[in-house]
């Protein structure tokens, strides 16, 4: 019986895009094949701030946003490795916080790599910013793109968790994204 209410009101998805400095986030609710976009924004921290504050701040927000918009699960974007380190470990301890709200609220996580998500949302692994931004607006019926990029961002995550979680795709689009990594790793 929860089931079919929970059909009814449809699935609620929130993708989150993390970061130090700005994490996106962006609830997308999928009843049937369609898709609607609910609440989105960008949490935000201090620069100068004292790191450990930072990452209160971020937990803290991120916990009203996960009690206001209860999502059934959480997609979020994988790290990938940067040519920047300390931006690296500052997006990674980010997404360490957002994976301990997130399993503090009971809400599953799901991961996605850039490759997957630009691929369930545009088609094509190799789109850029500004094509996964397009298809955003038009996929949940935007007026206008939601800034900043990270918000954008959040909503694309959330997408892809709608186009691929337990579908064939999802596991094409895994391997599809591998091969192409491990292909452009032995050319080096």
């Amino acid at each position: 019986m929860t089931t079919k209410m929970s059909e009814a009101r449809g699935k609620t998805i929130l993708g989150i895009d993390p970061g130090l400095a700005r994490m996106g986030y962006g609830v997308v609710v999928q009843t049937g094949n369609r898709m609607k976009a609910g609440e989105y924004g960008t949490l935000t921290t201090e620069a100068h701030a004292p790191l450990e504050q930072r990452l209160v701040v971020l937990f803290e927000k991120l916990n009203k946003v996960l009690k206001k918009t209860k999502p059934d699960v959480v997609a979020m974007e994988e790290l990938f490795f940067s040519r920047n380190v300390k931006t690296a470990i500052a997006v990674g301890q980010a997404r360490g916080v957002a994976l301990l709200a997130c399993g503090m609220a009971g809400v599953a996580v799901y991961e996605y790599r850039p490759v997957e998500i630009k691929q369930a949302v545009t088609g094509h692994g190799g789109a850029d910013k500004d094509q996964v931004q397009k298809m955003v607006k038009l996929l949940l019926g935007l007026e206008e793109i939601p800034k900043p990029d990270d918000t954008a961002d959040a909503l694309a995550v959330a997408i892809t968790h709608t186009q691929c979680s337990g579908t064939q795709l999802s596991e094409a689009i895994k391997k599809l994204s591998r091969n192409s990594v491990e292909t452009r790793f032995l050319k080096r």
